[in-house]
């Protein structure tokens, strides 16, 4: 009775281990923000960066990777990539090759213009990539505030 009641058990873990188990990611996303150069940056352009001031420009940077093949995927790989601030914006995202006189990369980009008006503080985000077949697939930066896109005074 006992050896049946050891496999019994067994088997009932052998069965919820595929459960356990997690689906393989779809996508792996890579990403970083930096202020946008020109005549609205306080500082300068194209540098990591997580604080900005009123009136400048964060640009989002992300690259999408097939967890398979390691290779990036452009806009023919998948169907559109929106970067969502917990304020609500929400950033429609380009591929683009980059610097973009001289390119040397090609990524997915999107800028923030942040208003004369917004509140000061952090906000987070999020990247919602639709694949070619229809599904969503989220990747979010570290949810520290030094990780987060912050809005600061003058």
């Amino acid at each position: 009775m006992h050896f049946r009641l050891l496999t019994i058990s067994a088997l009932l873990a052998i069965a919820a281990t595929p459960a356990l188990a997690q689906e393989a990611p779809k996508l792996f996303f890579e990403g970083d923000v930096v202020r946008a150069a020109g005549p609205t940056a306080k500082g300068p352009g194209c540098v990591l960066n997580s604080q900005f001031k009123r009136g400048e420009t964060a640009i989002f940077r992300i690259r999408v990777l097939d967890p398979k093949t390691g290779k990036s995927l452009d806009d023919k790989g998948v169907k559109s990539l929106v970067v969502e601030l917990s304020n609500g914006e929400k950033l429609g995202v380009n591929y683009h090759q980059h610097p973009p006189k001289d390119p040397t990369d090609w990524f997915w980009v999107g800028g923030w213009p942040i208003a004369e008006n917004q509140p000061t503080g952090s906000l987070s985000y999020k990247v919602v990539a639709t694949t070619l077949d229809g599904e969503t697939v989220v990747w979010r930066p570290f949810q520290v505030a030094n990780s987060q896109v912050t809005v600061i005074g003058d």
